[in-house]
């Protein structure tokens, strides 16, 4: 009877031509480990058989190219056997938490003291440095929304953000850097500029008729 074969969901099949090797990831970090690779002798005499029959051709040739694509179209024992002994090299390194299912890192995604991986049993100390971290941030923004943030401003005019020039400017007047002015086009007495509403027929500062 052939041996059952152990295997794990959480891993990448990286065997080649040459050999064979395995890559194991946590499923919760996303961490993982890769067995050591292992040469397969019997695809080294295949190899051979090839590189024979490329010098002699005929029947040698086509039984290295038949034996090479019979072992890769079916799992070979040799695969088998490679698999058992990579998961049997990185077990020391995953736990497999009996509440989730999951395989995880030992060194990370593990709780020691429960016995259960990190998501379903977090670490007390990091759940507490991130609910205070979470509520300190919250009153942060509640303190920050006591402050009145509009004394300064001019709500009544309308804000730009580019001079008349297409400089760029973050309030003010008059430009920084070409010095018009960022009233709106129209809307200032010609003689003391003074703002003056565009439906009025003089200016209400000095009354200069409007032009």
């Amino acid at each position: 009877m052939n041996e059952i074969v152990p295997f794990t969901d959480n891993y990448h099949d990286l065997s080649n031509e040459g050999g064979f090797q395995f890559e194991f990831v946590c499923e919760r970090c996303g961490n993982g480990y890769r067995s050591p690779f292992q040469p397969d002798m019997i695809a080294k005499g295949r190899g051979l058989l090839r590189a024979v029959g490329s010098l002699t051709g005929g029947a040698v040739e086509r039984l290295g190219w038949a034996t090479d694509h019979l072992d890769r179209s079916t799992n070979s024992p040799a695969k088998d056997k490679a698999l058992r002994e990579a998961v049997d090299a990185v077990r020391p390194q995953f736990r497999q938490c009996r509440a989730c299912g999951d395989w995880v890192c030992d060194e990370v995604c593990w709780n020691h003291e429960i016995g259960q991986c990190l998501t379903d049993a977090p670490m007390v100390v990091d759940e507490l440095a991130r609910a205070q971290a979470a509520a300190q941030v919250e009153q942060i923004n509640e303190r920050v929304r006591e402050v009145n943030w509009t004394d300064e401003l001019d709500l009544a005019t309308r804000a730009r953000v580019a001079c008349p020039s297409g400089h760029a400017v973050d309030g003010g007047k008059f430009c920084p850097e070409c010095g018009e002015s960022l009233r709106p086009v129209g809307n200032e007495c010609a003689t003391c500029g003074s703002e003056v509403s565009p439906t009025a027929k003089f200016c209400p500062e000095c009354g200069t008729p409007r032009s």
